[in-house]
């Protein structure tokens, strides 16, 4: 699926081409769809403002949310400081990156998303709480990742909730992969983590798979919460993602979860689920999760 491209806002000058209208990158499926970059109101006026100051400069490269592959992030010269550095790969409306932010003043965040509109909340949530151990950077995160960071230059990287692509002809479409695997490896110090959450047991199982496959990270919770402590085991006894939306599917119809899991598929066996990250603030996506009857699955992983 992909858009038209967005006509560039004169003060916001782009190369030409977007992987929007494409849906490629490099021969490569993305794993987004940008769905507006235009900003009206606060959101606007917090751009024109603050971004100088807040958002990273990227050179771009074939697209507006590509990075040229010569550019380096000099994270010390950015913060003024040395400090373990966080980055939120899709932080949305910035939630969860500037509680952390909040809570966590000796740490510094990037906050990483191609849709322009949540990076001007961020940018928003950076003003009113007066942080200043956050930047944000609209850019596809691959690039991010295996260019515009030094290798071993980042102490975690965070997923939290991507877009979980249910359909079978787009599982190539999901942001973690093999490939996305080894870039956050690189790109995270030795013994830095890897947090992902998601509401999905299908994305959950296909996470626990690649990672398990990568040589690069180790699960931090190896084999634990199996058998009916399991959230998996616990999913497919509710049967609770054979209702989607509130509404039972279809008849002659699959669920959206379905592919590697689905309802009363038996016990799970491996587990490998951390408990809740205790670092992730409640946001208003997580509670329409909890509130639809879904369980939210963590996974926390250390680079080797």
């Amino acid at each position: 699926m992909s858009e038209s491209p967005d006509t560039p806002q004169q003060s916001r000058p782009i190369t030409p081409g977007t992987q929007a209208s494409f849906g490629t990158y490099g021969g490569r499926p993305v794993s987004f769809v940008r769905r507006g970059t235009r900003l009206q109101g606060r959101r606007q006026t917090a751009w024109e403002e603050h971004a100088d100051r807040w958002a990273v400069d990227v050179p771009r490269h074939i697209a507006n949310t590509s990075v040229h592959p010569e550019f380096t992030f000099d994270a010390e010269a950015e913060f003024g400081r040395t400090a373990p550095l966080i980055v939120e790969i899709g932080s949305g409306l910035g939630d969860a990156v500037c509680h952390a932010a909040a809570e966590n003043p000796d740490k510094d965040f990037l906050a990483v998303e191609v849709y322009t509109p949540g990076l001007a909340n961020t940018i928003i949530k950076i003003n009113s709480r007066g942080l200043t151990n956050v930047r944000v950077v609209e850019a596809n995160a691959p690039e991010v990742l295996n260019t515009m960071l030094p290798a071993g230059s980042v102490s975690e990287v965070w997923v939290f909730f991507p877009d979980p692509w249910h359909k079978s002809r787009h599982h190539k479409r999901r942001l973690i992969q093999p490939e996305f695997a080894a870039q956050a490896a690189a790109a995270l110090e030795p013994g830095g983590l890897f947090r992902i959450a998601t509401d999905w047991s299908n994305y959950a199982v296909h996470v626990r798979e690649v990672l398990a496959d990568s040589p690069d990270f180790e699960n931090l919770y190896d084999g634990e919460r199996t058998g009916p402590d399991s959230p998996l085991t616990q999913v497919w006894e509710s049967g609770v993602e054979s209702v989607v939306g509130g509404a039972p599917v279809r008849e002659g119809r699959d669920p959206v979860s379905t592919g590697h899991t689905g309802p009363n598929e038996g016990t799970d066996t491996v587990g490998g689920w951390a408990p809740r990250f205790a670092g992730r603030v409640l946001t208003s996506f997580e509670l329409k999760a909890h509130d639809a009857g879904r369980l939210v699955f963590d996974l926390a992983y250390r680079r080797r």
